[in-house]
């Protein structure tokens, strides 16, 4: 089996890893930091905000069962794009709703991603596309926190999707 990378950043990553983790196709799943300037963070130094990452999934997937477009279709259902550093009452840099491209056919697939999810909401769209970039994995226990503790998810959805 072949797989592939994708990443997302859609808020707080608890609720999108298990999102992520339950999609057919997906292969695995951790949690992370991109996007910033500080090598090797800590969750407590990305909740600070002074260093410039993400909260974000790395998603491996298998492209034979599900497409990289379809990854993006399910990023566009967790979240709303349509603020800026924020996802519900989270808010910071860290929360910012990004999509952070592996190769430049990715960019291209993302980029089309976000002007069809734009002609769904009349809100503009805020997602970044950015990349490619490190990723660096989270504390063991922030992967699969949900399934793990059984605590409900933190919020998730897009409002402007029915």
């Amino acid at each position: 089996m072949s797989t592939s990378k994708a990443t997302f950043a859609a808020g707080c990553f608890w609720g999108v890893e298990e999102w992520f983790r339950k999609t057919p196709g997906v292969v695995d799943t951790r949690v992370g930091y991109i996007g910033g300037a500080t090598d090797k963070p800590t969750y407590r130094q990305v909740c600070v905000g002074d260093t410039g990452h993400a909260e974000a999934v790395e998603v491996t997937f298998d492209p034979a069962e599900i497409s990289y477009e379809a990854l993006c279709d399910v990023f566009w259902q967790l979240h709303d794009p349509t603020t800026v550093d924020r996802q519900g009452p989270d808010v910071g840099s860290q929360y910012r709703s990004s999509i952070f491209v592996h190769d430049e056919a990715q960019r291209a697939a993302a980029e089309a991603s976000k002007e069809r999810i734009q002609k769904k909401i009349t809100r503009p769209v805020v997602t970044l596309i950015e990349g490619p970039a490190t990723f660096w994995e989270a504390e063991d226990y922030h992967q699969q926190y949900i399934a793990k503790t059984g605590r409900p998810s933190c919020h998730l959805g897009n409002p402007y999707l029915a």
